[in-house]
């Protein structure tokens, strides 16, 4: 079993309330957990209304695969024209983990 996580930490465009942050980073969430089967939520910065970290986690059977996933995600999120991808963190952990 092979485990692979993903922080993202982004910068929203013209957001001015919390509320209009989570108009931008809930769809975000929801299409990773649709498109790939993931694991996904807002993890950090929820008070700021500029900024905010996603965090998503996939469990898989094969190194290939779960490399796979993690870089289709990557680029789902990288490709909103609405958040500037200030950076992702990466882990992946396996058996002898």
């Amino acid at each position: 079993m092979y485990v692979g996580t993903l922080s993202f930490d982004l910068l929203l465009g013209d957001v001015r309330s919390l509320k209009e942050k989570r108009s931008v980073v809930r769809p975000i969430v929801a299409e990773l957990q649709r498109k790939f089967a993931v694991s996904a939520a807002e993890t950090g910065d929820q008070d700021v209304h500029r900024r905010t970290e996603i965090g998503l986690a996939v469990v898989s059977g094969d190194w290939t695969h779960l490399r796979d996933v993690l870089d289709r995600c990557e680029r789902l999120v990288a490709g909103h024209p609405e958040v500037e991808l200030l950076s992702v963190r990466r882990r992946l952990y396996g058996d002898e983990d």
